[in-house]
């Protein structure tokens, strides 16, 4: 029996090692946390998990909380009047909701992480609570067949060069704040259905406001992504969660009023619901090499940390599993050399590279077709289903989105014109 180590207990790693042990490897899980402290400790994602990245879930028999999380079945764009907020609030431009395919769920990583980490431990795998250093991997690098490395922050992600050719990115192109409520109205233009709101205000920054299911319930996430430097760029430093609640319904009040009308009753879900941070999007390269010669494998946002202003991290995440899981049945008793490493990546990214390029697209100044085809969604309801489909399936965006003669013959298809 081929004996596997997963470091990090997050989507990608906890997936994976839940999918090996199903294919009856003898795998060890390394977190540095246990379940009770991942559930009682502070949200650590805004996850949006759409049809396919539910269904590589699903296909493990690991969606455990489908039929309580919320089903999210559409998602909306908004777009402020540039500088329609100064001095007053600001107005919309464009408004309008597509439909999804299959739904979209949202579950808080801290019932999600916590739970399958209990079912990893009650199937048999070995969990060990315990921060890993490069030290403890070089150690473990010649005891296990493969490790795999999905722990996305700290010491052991130096270990993973910068693949400056994919990272255009060398700083945070948003600064990142996050509330988990209690409380919040429904959008009145679609009363009987979830939608994610994706508000987009121009040289400001966005406002995200997604469903969930929480430690507590449903519950919803209000996400800002501000330009750093700019008026949403305010919660760094900020501790207490009462403040940052405060600070986040005083920017939906000016920035996106039509939000804020059905936010006026929020309150936390608990005092752990908020986060704040940033981060540069970045793609590394996929060996780490360590100092005794063995060499470790990163999964997800080890190697290919995107901005989560598309909502792709944990969809990535879940994809990324599914990949390395494959490959790694596929690989039978042949060694997980360094050429077996790279390929399994390369397979990783060809669906990874579509993510990264539409979400740095979207970080930067949409150019005028972009906001053509957003705007003309809002009167073409096939626009809008194939806009918001390419949540779930990025690599659709090259058809339609990137050049402007591409969109121009698309929106003159669906016109007649």
């Amino acid at each position: 029996m081929r004996k596997i180590l997963v470091v990090g207990a997050g989507q990608s790693g906890l997936q994976l090692a839940l999918g090996l042990q199903s294919h009856g490897y003898e795998v060890t899980l390394m977190s540095n946390r246990t379940a009770d402290e991942i559930r009682t400790g502070r949200v650590m994602s805004t996850q949006c998990m759409f049809d396919t990245a539910l269904q590589h879930e699903r296909d493990l028999q690991l969606n455990f909380w489908e039929s309580q999380a919320p089903k999210i079945e559409g998602v909306g764009i908004s777009v402020a009047v540039p500088g329609s907020f100064d001095p007053g609030p600001s107005q919309r431009a464009i408004d309008w909701v597509g439909k999804l395919d299959g739904y979209a769920q949202s579950v808080d990583q801290r019932v999600k992480m916590a739970g399958w980490m209990e079912t990893f431990a009650q199937r048999g795998g070995q969990l060990v609570i315990h921060g890993a250093a490069v030290s403890d991997l070089d150690y473990f690098s010649r005891t296990y067949d493969l490790v795999l490395v999905s722990a996305g922050k700290g010491e052991l992600v130096s270990m993973f060069g910068r693949d400056a050719s994919r990272s255009p990115y060398s700083e945070p192109q948003r600064a990142l704040a996050v509330s988990y409520v209690h409380g919040l109205g429904p959008r009145p233009e679609h009363p009987d259905y979830d939608a994610v709101r994706c508000n987009l205000v121009p040289g400001v920054g966005e406002l995200f406001i997604m469903p969930t299911l929480t430690t507590s319930g449903r519950a919803d996430i209000l996400f800002w992504e501000g330009i750093p430097g700019g008026p949403l760029d305010v919660f760094n430093g900020v501790k207490d969660p009462a403040e940052h609640l405060s600070l986040t319904l005083e920017l939906m009040e000016r920035f996106t009023p039509w939000e804020h009308a059905r936010a006026t009753k929020v309150e936390l879900t608990d005092a752990q619901g908020t986060l704040a941070g940033r981060y540069a999007p970045t793609i590394r390269n996929a060996i780490g090499r360590l100092p005794g010669g063995g060499l470790v494998l990163g999964v997800a946002d080890v190697v290919v940390a995107n901005d989560p202003i598309t909502g792709q991290g944990s969809n990535s995440a879940s994809k990324c599993a599914a990949a390395y899981l494959a490959s790694i049945v596929e690989q039978g008793d042949k060694p997980f050399d360094e050429e077996w490493m790279q390929a399994t990546f390369d397979r990783y990214w060809e669906t990874a590279q579509h993510v990264t390029k539409w979400t740095n697209a979207m970080l930067g100044v949409p150019p005028e077709h972009v906001l053509n085809l957003i705007g003309a969604a809002g009167q073409l309801p096939p626009v809008a289903h194939r806009f918001v489909n390419g949540f779930d399936n990025p690599a659709d965006f090259e058809n339609f989105f990137y050049e402007p003669e591409k969109t121009e013959a698309y929106l003159a298809s669906v016109t007649g014109a």
